[in-house]
């Protein structure tokens, strides 16, 4: 049972990563880093500023990593990643509406 798990296991990860590995694979990866970082990002300001804090940029690093792994989900024609980034792409835009029309009434 354990064999038969480990070659299955191995049959897996070579499908995805090695059989389906293109320019698209590489663009989703980098998508997803991109998308990752606002929250490092986010981290390393909230501890700068000893509270919890959202800079601005964490906006921009969502919008530009929502598109792209919504460009991705296009290409691949997965319509879970197209509804969740699709979506959330949108909310991220009103955010930074909403940062900038209040940083300009200031």
């Amino acid at each position: 049972m354990i064999i038969q798990l480990a070659a299955d296991l191995r049959g897996y990860v070579y499908d995805v990563f090695v059989t389906r590995f293109d320019g698209w694979l590489v663009f989703g990866i980098l998508a997803q880093a991109v998308f990752g970082a606002r929250f490092i990002l986010q981290w390393l300001a909230s501890e700068r500023a000893g509270k919890s804090v959202m800079p601005l940029s964490f906006w921009f690093l969502s919008i530009a990593g929502g598109l792209m792994t919504l460009v991705y989900g296009l290409v691949r024609r997965e319509p879970v990643i197209i509804f969740g980034q699709a979506l959330s792409t949108g909310i991220y835009l009103r955010n930074v509406a909403l940062i900038l029309r209040e940083r300009r009434a200031r």
